[in-house]
């Protein structure tokens, strides 16, 4: 069914007041950045670490910027950190091991891969208080507490979407993921749960790639599916390129895609054209420039997460804990604190909520 306006207004206000709250609130390089030992607060400085993935994602970028702009908010004295690329542990955990001798409360993260859990645990053990941001470490334990988007939905979303759009004709899918030589739970939950929008089974739920590569899809009208490839892509566009080529050689036939992340997306796209080939593109993340993208066509559906208010609620979480304050709390049937998902796209689908790009340009990051 049509989504109605004012059941669209519903959507984006309720997304808007969530990017609100946010708002309100490599190698480990010369990039790292100190902020803000003021604030309204008369208690001491709180020295937190930021470690994100890379500082070259426009999803990471924004999640610097925002928690930069936190910092002074919460009295904190923030220093920022990352790995050089998607898959650097040993930067994140060199950048983990500074947090201790410096003597940090507190360390905020997005874990790279279970490579840096025995990292974070030395940090624990030392008395630090660590929140993941977006990636959900495995076990959830493994941090105090995540904030994060709700990964597996945001597949479904687009699998449920781009099931409708196909109207029941054949599926020839290729599959671009992050990696192929680590396990990451953002990674294969939003994967895994793609298929299950597309109503395809999946056998290990934590696994990518061991479901059967062709069968039937019960997403929209149902039909026949083709699985060509798992390529990683390693969240970026070159990689997205590559992985893309690598498919395109195995089946010129492809008619739809699911990317990590839009950065993959743009970088599909080029392979696609440079094919002379045409496909249905989804992916998760919902920058500024995903939006675009979504409203010239490249991508037909984006998943859009919050990173201003993954950044602003770890902040101010750390900042209380710290200070002697209670521990927050995760979301009612999940192990970590959902921070929201809305799906963009400007091809309204039956059954499926979404905003429109105009309207997910209101609430996006990044430029």
């Amino acid at each position: 069914m049509r989504i109605s306006s004012r059941a669209s207004r519903t959507i984006i206000c309720a997304v808007a007041a969530t990017t609100a709250l946010g708002l309100a609130g490599c190698n480990r390089s010369s990039d790292s950045d100190t902020a803000g030992t003021g604030g309204t607060g008369g208690d001491a400085a709180v020295g937190v670490t930021l470690i994100t993935k890379d500082s070259t994602n426009p999803f990471f970028v924004a999640m610097q910027k925002g928690a930069k702009a936190d910092a002074s908010k919460n009295n904190v004295k923030l220093t920022v950190a990352s790995g050089k690329q998607e898959g650097d542990d040993q930067g994140q955990i060199t950048a983990i091991e500074d947090a201790i001798a410096r003597g940090d409360k507190g360390i905020l993260i997005t874990p790279m891969s279970d490579g840096v859990n025995a990292a974070i645990k030395k940090a624990r053990d030392a008395k630090l208080f660590v929140i993941a941001l977006d990636t959900p470490p495995d076990p959830a334990d493994t941090v105090d507490i995540t904030f994060a988007t709700n990964n597996r939905n945001a597949g479904k979303l687009d699998g449920q979407w781009a099931a409708t759009q196909l109207d029941g004709k054949p599926a020839v899918i290729a599959l671009l993921d992050l990696f192929d030589d680590k396990i990451v739970s953002v990674d294969y939950n939003r994967d895994q749960g793609f298929l299950e929008g597309m109503g395809i089974d999946v056998a290990d739920g934590k696994k990518n790639g061991d479901e059967a590569k062709t069968g039937k899809y019960t997403g929209g009208k149902g039909g026949d599916y083709t699985i060509v490839c798992n390529e990683a892509g390693q969240g970026a566009e070159d990689g997205g390129r590559s992985a893309m080529e690598k498919c395109l050689a195995k089946n010129p036939n492809i008619n739809l895609v699911y990317t990590i992340n839009e950065p993959t997306a743009v970088g599909a796209d080029a392979a696609l054209k440079a094919a002379n080939k045409t496909a249905l593109i989804v992916s998760v993340d919902g920058g500024c420039a995903g939006v675009a993208s979504v409203k010239s066509g490249v991508i037909g559906a984006t998943a859009q997460q919050y990173p201003l208010k993954m950044a602003t609620l770890g902040m101010e979480a750390i900042a209380k804990i710290a200070r002697g304050g209670e521990k927050p709390q995760v979301t009612s049937g999940l192990d970590f604190f959902d921070t929201g998902v809305a799906l963009v796209t400007d091809k309204k689908a039956e059954g499926v909520e979404s905003i429109t790009s105009d309207e997910g340009s209101k609430i996006c990051w990044g430029n």
